[in-house]
């Protein structure tokens, strides 16, 4: 079998990079056709189709349709949602049986993905992965059309009050009335969405970078940028602030003080939820700050740490029989609401805290000085190969109070180098000279 075409999260390149071109797309739409119908065992299985807003997308769409329907599916075309919103759908409607949802997340309009989602609203397995890359590899796209087995495609024009209405059925219709909040949309998914739910549950809300022209997805705003909705609650006298990336799924938060809130500060917050705070252990990532774990201990809880990725997260909950988790860029999973994350259902959830406690500003905990650096790269070689390896240890051994984590991104061509220690000077020495020394060997 083929290396799989999958990462850390579904399907991610640059369009017009294999397999996101004119001739793959089709093909890789064939598999997806051939494992939909192998897996649902139904003759006519009906498949959730939406994307975000760069300006691929509807390309990747159509050519991916011409290799779905040329067998027996019904497509449904939400278009522009946010991936949350399409998972929650499935989630609540199990005639789906497949999900498909074109976007690349946080990463620029260049790129572009398609993330799966199987019947029920979770992102499929490694196992199912792997069978779409074999169905992918082996069987090219069959030019006889064949009209008695041709699929159809339906408008799905339901799906923007589908999602809404579920979010407002697990708030109260008035809790945000009198509350001050900024949303940082990022030109992405949530653009309309976002502002719409907020208003809807009382809030004065004030929006920016929510116009998407195809190009500005993530572009200088969102979540990998929140100094921006620091600056924008401060500025504009807000209660809080959210900032979420280009398909919706992650969320940072800032404070009426302007303290920036990631995935470690709002995981600490929400066990002060009452649904969660019986919770005595939280799951989080090789990524997740020193200071969190230690926070955890200091109030009797204990953090797991799994690889990087929310479909860890998940699946560690999921063995644990846990509600709470997720990964310091903003990915938050509420298994009692959805098992993925939702940027927008996790800002209500924050809020709701926050009226609960009867307070905006928002006491974290102390955290380890973190540093990360990212090395653009245009190979992979095996972190434990010779020399990298033996680089790698010797600058851990340099780190006496703290960690030194070297990991390849699943959606981007960089290795992430991440080191904590009580020293910022000696975290920031220590990841600066691995990245110079690691750098004409990515190269």
């Amino acid at each position: 079998m083929q290396h799989s075409l999958f990462g850390t999260d579904g399907i991610r390149t640059t369009v017009g990079k294999d397999p996101l071109t004119l001739k793959q797309l089709p093909r890789l739409g064939n598999a997806i056709a051939q494992w939909t119908l192998a897996t649902s065992g139904k003759s006519n299985p009906r498949i959730l189709i939406a994307h975000d807003t760069r300006l691929s997308c509807s390309l990747i769409k159509a050519a991916l349709k011409v290799g779905l329907l040329a067998h027996s599916l019904h497509i449904h075309d939400a278009h522009i949602l946010p991936t949350p919103a399409l998972c929650k759908i499935m989630q609540q409607n199990l005639e789906f049986d497949c999900g498909l949802m074109i976007s690349a997340s946080h990463n620029p309009y260049q790129d572009n993905g398609i993330k799966i989602i199987a019947s029920g609203g979770k992102k499929i397995s490694t196992h199912d992965e792997l069978l779409i890359t074999e169905f992918f590899s082996t069987t090219p796209c069959n030019d006889t059309i064949h009209y008695d087995a041709c699929g159809i495609d339906i408008p799905f024009v339901d799906a923007h009050r589908s999602y809404l209405q579920a979010l407002r059925s697990y708030s109260t219709h008035t809790m945000c009335q009198g509350i001050t909040i900024v949303l940082d949309c990022a030109h992405g998914a949530t653009s309309s969405l976002a502002p719409t739910i907020f208003e809807q549950l009382g809030a004065r809300v004030i929006t920016i970078n929510s116009s998407p022209d195809g190009k500005n997805i993530n572009q200088h705003c969102g979540s990998l940028y929140p100094e921006i909705i620091q600056k924008a609650v401060l500025a504009l006298k807000a209660d809080i602030g959210f900032a979420f990336d280009g398909d919706g799924d992650r969320v940072i938060a800032a404070d009426a003080h302007g303290s920036l809130l990631d995935g470690d500060d709002i995981l600490a917050l929400l066990l002060a939820h009452p649904l969660y705070a019986a919770q005595d252990t939280v799951v989080g990532t090789i990524m997740s700050n020193e200071g969190f774990r230690q926070h955890l201990e200091k109030i009797d809880k204990s953090l797991l740490r799994v690889p990087v990725g929310d479909t860890h997260v998940l699946r560690t909950l999921e063995e644990n029989n846990l509600l709470l988790g997720g990964e310091p860029s903003g990915h938050i999973i509420m298994r009692d609401y959805l098992s993925a994350a939702d940027g927008i259902f996790t800002a209500i959830r924050i809020v709701e805290t926050l009226l609960h406690h009867g307070s905006w500003h928002i006491d974290s905990f102390n955290r380890l000085p973190q540093v990360i650096i990212n090395v653009p790269t245009h190979t992979k070689p095996s972190l434990q190969s010779t020399p990298i390896a033996q680089v790698i240890a010797q600058h851990e051994a340099l780190l006496k109070n703290g960690r030194l984590v070297v990991r390849y991104s699943g959606t981007q061509n960089v290795l992430r180098i991440m080191t904590e220690d009580i020293d910022k000077e000696s975290a920031t020495h220590v990841a600066e000279s691995l990245a110079r020394t690691l750098k004409p060997q990515l190269l």
